[in-house]
Parts: structure tokens; sequence; C-alpha cells
């Protein structure tokens, strides 16, 4: 989610570490720093120029590091850009993921005397790898010994004053390569970064570190036992490389669907109690205990994922909800509250219409929640809590991976409500333990990519579109119909199954296909009933459905399968062929699919 550079070797570093950072600014751009051995850390809160900016032309050393952010711990801010140090001031380094375990070893190492000077996990590393090289001595098992410490995900680059060229790499969830050049090497944790110097690279997996000079390299694992590895060519252009070899944003995006459930809930499962840890609620946890009704505000794809949430939030909270759209619910006129709560939803942070809607919550007494993806922004800040998404940053205009990780923090949102409430111990369990599996089963969504694009060519010449669902996955039918509008500008229309036939029925002929999202849940035998009704239509029909519905066949003329989980999960899965199908339409049509015409990331006007 952040960019890590570095470099050792023959030539000046700074100029080279913020060239790096400029290849990476896409991974991250509220904070930037760099340390060059011989030199003060310098750190600059914005985008790279203004890190560029600070940095003297003249600054020498000849290995270093830098690091451009995106948030997760601690709000933007030049305080909290890496690299961080220890109390010290002798060992620096940059990191990328989360450490679950921060708050535990940050008392631990206050207690033996170590100075923060941030509000992030990451500067915990600094702590304990200095620590263990006053200790035992060795800069690289010192830090082999340091990360075992660690719960989370990381990729790292670490410097110590004491050994100034040499640089010690680490992996574990969050990727970092080595490129390898002649009497140069270079770190990044994007191959596009370091594609200009040289196209030998070596990607860390997990568990393992490498210990870099301006001569060698050499690869060991957390045992501290040598491992052999050659390195790959690399052919592809830099553009092919920040998309990770996908033709466009929007593909690899959906495709990082996996990623992102696992980040979402990555140190929030308590297994033992059955609930989710939600360190964002914990100041106002007494007053979440006493409220009566929660409305959910959000725009677009927000508000489509409110409407699951309100779902979730009377099934598994157990308190009623209500769901609005912000551009509305700012204008009416609601007596004062102070028994409910407003939750915001907005992947920016900074959606015009939801922060007027909040400030007006505020105003009438309101307990403020939000769910963003983009720490420090403006929703982060006017909140009295709230939770990250850690999806990363979205390049792509169509949410699709931020939308699948609002779906999730809305339902540990629910279950935080429900273990406060009536969930029972046995649901909370289930409800976890089938997050874990919920990855490996969206990858296999995503293996019929291939299929779903077939399917997209034999419907790309139609020109309306009506997609259906009911129960939890209504709202995965509006926001497929929206998708399919955003990028590809076909007109589509997303309606209650059940509604169907007080109106759009009279739209269908063998010209105008439905889309039905109709999984094996609790309304599977109604939604089928509904598109039986269009298929005595003539109508097309694609449905996605759970694996094994040979039934489904029966009323559809192509099917796409998701696996079988609990239906307040199917979402999750059902929406992802909808995100590819509407890529493939766009594509297939030769449309912008990143730059979908007339829109914009983040709608921060009225």
């Amino acid at each position: 989610m952040c960019g890590i550079f570095g470099y050792t070797g023959h030539r000046k570093a700074a100029p080279l570490l913020l060239d790096g950072l400029r290849a990476l600014e896409y991974r991250g751009y509220d904070s930037a720093g760099i340390y060059v051995s011989g030199q003060d850390v310098v750190r600059a809160e914005g985008e790279v120029k203004k890190l560029s900016d600070k940095v003297s032309p003249d600054m020498e050393g000849k290995a270093g590091i830098a690091h451009t952010r995106w948030a997760t711990h601690g709000k933007p801010s030049e305080k909290n850009a890496h690299p961080h140090t220890d109390t010290s001031q002798q060992t620096f380094i940059v990191h990328n993921g989360i450490i679950e375990n921060h708050v535990e070893l940050k008392k631990e190492l206050e207690g033996r005397g170590a100075l923060f000077s941030s509000d992030t996990d990451s500067e915990v590393l600094a702590h304990l790898i200095e620590e263990e090289i006053v200790s035992n001595g060795s800069f690289e098992k010192a830090v082999a010994r340091a990360l075992k410490k660690v719960h989370g995900s990381y990729g790292i680059a670490v410097m110590t004053k004491r050994e100034p060229e040499k640089i010690v790499i680490a992996r574990q969830g969050s990727p970092i390569v080595l490129g390898i050049g002649t009497g140069e090497y270079f770190v990044a944790s994007d191959t596009s970064a370091i594609l200009k110097h040289t196209k030998e690279v070596i990607y860390l997996e997990d568990g393992e570190c490498a210990l870099i000079t301006p001569t060698s390299y050499s690869i060991f694992t957390m045992d501290l036992q040598t491992k052999t590895r050659k390195p790959q060519s690399i052919t592809w252009n830099i553009e092919q490389v920040q998309k990770s070899g996908y033709d466009h944003f929007m593909l690899k995006e959906i495709m990082e669907g996996p990623d992102v459930l696992k980040n979402s809930v990555l140190g929030r499962l308590l297994f033992e109690t059955g609930d989710a840890r939600l360190g964002g609620f914990d100041s106002i946890e007494k007053r979440l205990s006493q409220i009566e009704r929660i409305v959910i505000i959000g725009c677009g794809s927000a508000y489509y994922a409110g409407m699951v949430g309100k779902l979730l939030f009377e099934e598994i909270g157990g308190i009623p909800t209500e769901v609005e759209i912000a551009s509305e619910y700012r204008y009416r006129a609601i007596p004062p509250d102070g028994t409910t709560a407003v939750l915001a939803i907005s992947q920016s942070g900074e959606t015009a219409d939801t922060l007027a809607c909040l400030k007006e919550a505020k105003r009438r007494g309101s307990v403020t929640l939000g769910i963003v993806n983009v720490v420090g922004s403006t929703v982060a800040r006017e909140v009295d809590a709230g939770v990250y998404n850690h999806a990363g940053p979205e390049i792509s205009v169509a949410s699709t991976k931020a939308f699948i990780s609002q779906l999730e923090v809305l339902l540990l949102v629910a279950l935080f409500l429900g273990r406060r409430r009536s969930l029972p111990l046995t649901r909370g369990k289930e409800i976890l333990d089938e997050l874990v599996r919920l990855p490996e089963k969206m990858q296999r969504v995503l293996d019929q990519a291939k299929n779903i694009e077939e399917i997209a060519k034999h419907y790309s010449t139609h020109q309306n579109f009506l997609y259906v669902g009911r129960k939890y996955n209504y709202p995965m039918a509006m926001e497929g119909a929206l998708k399919l509008k955003e990028v590809s500008y076909i007109h589509a229309e997303g309606y209650g199954a059940g509604e169907m036939k007080h109106g759009p029925i009279a739209m269908i002929d063998e010209t105008f296909p439905t889309v039905a999202v109709m999984p094996k849940d609790s309304v599977y035998e109604k939604t089928f009933s509904n598109i039986e009704e269009i298929r005595a239509r003539n109508g097309k029909v694609l449905a996605i459905v759970t694996e094994g519905d040979t039934n489904a066949i029966r009323v559809a003329d192509h099917i796409i399968e998701i696996p079988q989980t609990l239906e307040i999960m199917t979402p999750i899965l059902s929406v992802v062929p909808l995100q590819l199908f509407a890529y493939h339409m766009s594509r297939i049509r030769g449309y912008n699919v990143d730059r979908p015409r007339n829109l914009a990331k983040s709608v921060t006007v009225e």
C-alpha cells in the first residue's frame, strides 16, 4: 500500500531515491521521506515533490532508503512519515504492512526506556532491531531476531549507522524486490521503480531476508539459513509493471480482491470470543452500547454497500438500521436525536455530500462513525470514531476492491455490535471461520475470468440490461448495473427481483437481457420464479449462481458460479463476476476502462 525504494552502490543515493519514489507515488502519496548514509533523515508531508524540495542537491552518501506513504496508523504528517529511527538514532527502517501487536511491543519497549516520536505501528521495528544489534552485534541477525517478535505483515528495508553501506530487507506478506545492477543494488516494493536501472530481479518470498552491500547480496531465512536464488529477467515496460502485467488498473484491482479481504481483517479477528477488534471504536464503546438506531449514508457504490450494511446490522448486529443517499439525507428535516448513530461510508473520505451529512448529524447530536479507505481524510477527522478499509490505493475511477473491503468491514462492524448485544458466541465464531475461507473462495471466482470474458463477448452488442437480485444480493444488482453504466456506457437498471413484475418486465424481450444474482440463499426459490417469468417472455438471462446449481441452467443462457458461503457473505463473492463482466464489456467496446468519461475518483463538489 506504500512505496519503498533503496540503493547501495557507487552513485549518489539521494537522486536515485527521489526518482524511485516518483515511480512509486501511485502507491502512496500522503507523506514521504529518505535516509542517506551519513546524513539526517528528511521527511515531508504531502507528495514526493515536497520532499524533493527539502533535499539538498549536494547531499552525499552512496546508500539509502526511502518511502512514500499511504497511511494506516497515524494521520498523514511529517512526524509519521518514514524512515523511522530508534531513540539513539542509529537504526533506520522503512516499512509496508501492518504490525498487529505493535501496541504490546510499544509498551514493552517504553518500559525499557525507548522514546517514540510517531503515531505509527512501524516505529516499533526500529526500536526492536536496535535493541537486538546492541545485544548481539550482527546487523542481519538482529533484523531476523527482531522480526520473530512481530505479528502481522511487512516488507521492510533497514540501515544502521554502524555499517553505512549495508541494507537488510525482509518480507512477510508485503512485496519486496531486489534489483541487481553492475556494482550496485536496488530495493523496491514494486518492480516499476527499478526497471529503468536493471531488469534483473529477485523477488523475496515470505519469511525471507536479504543482506545487500555495494558488491554482493545474500538471502537467508528468519532462522538464518542461507538460500540460493537465481535472478529473473523482466521483459515488461514500466506501465505494465505498475499494473502487475494487467492491461488496466481496474482489472488489477479486481484481481487484488483476495489480498484486500486479508488486509481488511488483519489483526481484527478474535476467534476465542467470536468478536471483532475495532480499535477505532474503543473510545466510544459505551456510547455505542446506548444507541437505538443506525443511519448509514453514502453515495454511489458506497450507498449500495450501505444497503448490505443495513441487512447485516439488523440480522447480525441486532439494531434497527436505515440507509440513505447522502445527497438526499442532508436536506431531510430530522429532529435532534442523541440515540442515533450516523455511519458514513466513503472510499476517499472527501465526498462532499457525505461530509455535509456528517456535519448535520453532529449538529443534531448523533454519534458519527466512518468507514473510509484514506487515513487522515476529512471524513476520518470529522467522525467520532471509525474503521479504515486498508484496501490500498485504488487507481481506476470505478471502485472495485474498495467496495469489496467496504462490505467486509461492514460485516466486522455488525459482528462487533452483535457480540455486545445478543449474537451468540457460536454464531460469531462461525462468521470468523468463514471470513478466513473467503479469500480462497474469491480466488475461485477470479479463476473464471476467461469464461466471463467470453460471456461478455456474447452480450457486447446489447444496449440495455436489467440486473435483479433479492435480499443481500439486491444491492449487488444495483452495483452491477452501476459498474456497467460507469465503464461501458450501456444503459442498465438494478431492481429487486420481486419488483420486476411491477413495471420493468414490460421491457423484456430477446434484445433486453437480464443479469440475475441468484445464489443458493433463503430467497433462492423466489428469485428462481422471477427468472422463469423473464424466460417466458423470451428474455436472455446471465445468472450468478452457487457452485453445483444444475437447476439454474433451466432458466439461464449463461451461468457464472460462486462458491457456497454464508448468506451474509454472498455479496462479497457475487459482486466479483459483475465487476469482471463490466470490465470486459468496456474493453471489448474499446473504451478507456480506468478513466470513464465525465467521472472523477473523488467527488468533492455537491
